[in-house]
């Protein structure tokens, strides 16, 4: 149901895919005052049943913005809808059928209107967060989808592959973007990711200019390898997006800080990297969560070229969510402004931020889980972040306001955001209460996931929220 929500409403519905959905909310008191749901506010949940559900992906086809794709893992599962959030399906035939785990997955429409998913696949993990010691056969592949995202086709695209060979590397956590700007690259296809070693960690990189059929040779475009753990020191959280005029930027995390690099020439070549904001330790302890990072996303204003780059850490004590601009193509930035807007030192955690930018209103927009009505911090909702100026300030909405406890789950590295013309689209996974379950025989035979599977119990969620076409973005 579309249209303005009221205050205060006893309870949120949910309503599975391919039905018509209901968000009622009642927003909580919070330290600062109480949080309003966004306008036009709704929340579907995408899965029939709960399992081992994360990393979600969202998409807006900029053909025909009716058309949305959703990704998530594990294996890797495609969500689509043709009438902008209202209805939902699942997709057949997303997941390879040659290797037994794929997941990481990510999603995008390029200027054509043909939806792309980006996963790794792999059959066995090697020693635990020492991914390279011990890997077998890996990959990273695209899968494509000619019609906005309802039937994909059967091939697997290799961007890189690796055969069960000793000293192979592990390819890890690709990010795909498209170029849809009207620049000298508009329809390239660009995937960045982390390749672990036994020695080092190293952001590489491979472009399309074929509508994702063949990927260049990769390239590392890091100027300094990380450590070879998937943990702090490593060089990991690879995102790009792409400026008005064809020019690619990308971040990542490294060390104690945020890296850049940009490429004026589609891909081929990029700028050596650089620190541009120091944030403190990437990963980080989340109570009650197994795992938390705060990875940086990027996104640029396409009426003036303005960068945005969010990210979460614990300079406040606290972990919150921050943000920084770039009116000089990432020259220099902005002093870091927190996006959530409930008390500083107040103990209440913010993490797993996604950010997106209107391409038509110029508005930012921000999503992550939000603890601050959780005295004892261990309980989240979600929350939808809005800024009309740029990235300078943001008025905070709750998506959501049953708190969920997600004790031992792995919620994973990221959640999903898109926006276009006042329309925003968010996905992220909950725990709903009543659970764990008992995991289906076929789960169990899944090398490497069988001890968490049998302990996760996730959905994947999607909301909706409209603040019609009138944006101000960073005029």
């Amino acid at each position: 149901m579309r249209g303005t929500l009221p205050r205060l409403a006893p309870r949120r519905v949910l309503f599975l895919a391919s039905l018509p959905f209901v968000f009622i909310a009642l927003c909580p008191t919070v330290k600062g005052g109480p949080l309003l749901p966004p306008p036009g506010a709704s929340v579907v949940t995408l899965t029939s049943r709960p399992g081992f559900f994360s990393e979600p992906g969202i998409a807006i086809n900029p053909d025909n913005s009716r058309q949305l794709v959703v990704a998530f893992q594990v294996n890797a599962h495609i969500a689509y809808s043709q009438d902008a959030g209202a209805h939902w399906q699942i997709a057949k035939g997303v997941a390879p059928r040659d290797y037994r785990v794929s997941g990481d997955v990510s999603v995008a429409y390029d200027n054509k209107g043909h939806a792309m998913v980006c996963y790794i696949a792999f059959d066995k993990l090697g020693t635990v967060n020492y991914w390279a010691h011990g890997a077998t056969r890996n990959g990273i592949y695209i899968r494509r989808s000619l019609d906005g995202g309802k039937t994909w086709e059967a091939r697997d695209i290799p961007v890189v592959a690796h055969a069960t060979v000793p000293g192979i590397p592990f390819e890890d956590k690709p990010y795909i973007g498209a170029d849809d700007s009207h620049g000298p690259y508009a329809g390239n296809l660009y995937v960045g990711w982390t390749r672990w070693t036994l020695t080092d960690s190293e952001i590489m990189f491979s472009r399309s200019t074929d509508d994702g059929l063949t990927w260049s040779t990769p390239i590392e475009i890091d100027e300094r390898p990380g450590l070879p753990r998937d943990d702090n020191g490593a060089n990991e959280g690879f995102m790009a997006t792409v400026g008005p005029h064809g020019t690619l930027y990308a971040v990542w995390c490294d060390g104690d800080g945020i890296v850049f690099t940009s490429s004026k020439d589609g891909g081929r070549t990029f700028a050596p990297a650089r620190y541009i904001i120091p944030t403190g330790p990437t990963m980080f302890h989340v109570e009650a969560v197994s795992r938390a990072d705060g990875f940086p996303q990027i996104a640029a204003d396409p009426h003036n070229g303005r960068l945005l780059v969010t990210w979460s850490d614990y300079r406040n004590g606290e972990v919150d969510v921050f943000a920084s601009t770039s009116a000089d193509h990432g020259q220099t930035w902005s002093p870091a402004r927190k996006v959530n807007t409930d008390p500083t030192h107040d103990g209440d955690d913010h993490f797993f931020q996604w950010l997106a930018v209107d391409p038509v209103t110029g508005d930012a927009y921000v999503l992550f889980y939000d603890r601050r009505g959780d005295p004892l911090d261990r309980s989240q909702t979600v929350t939808l972040a809005r800024s009309t100026d740029g990235g300078r300030s943001f008025t905070n909405y709750a998506w959501t306001s049953k708190p969920f406890d997600a004790t031992g789950e792995f919620l994973g590295d990221y959640t999903g955001l898109a926006a276009r013309d006042g329309h925003v689209y968010g996905a992220w996974t909950e725990k709903p209460a009543g659970f764990p379950r008992v995991p289906r025989p076929s789960e169990l035979r899944h090398p490497g996931f069988a001890h968490l599977i049998r302990r996760h119990a996730m959905v994947v969620c999607v909301g909706v929220a409209d603040f019609g076409s009138h944006g101000t973005g960073g005029k």
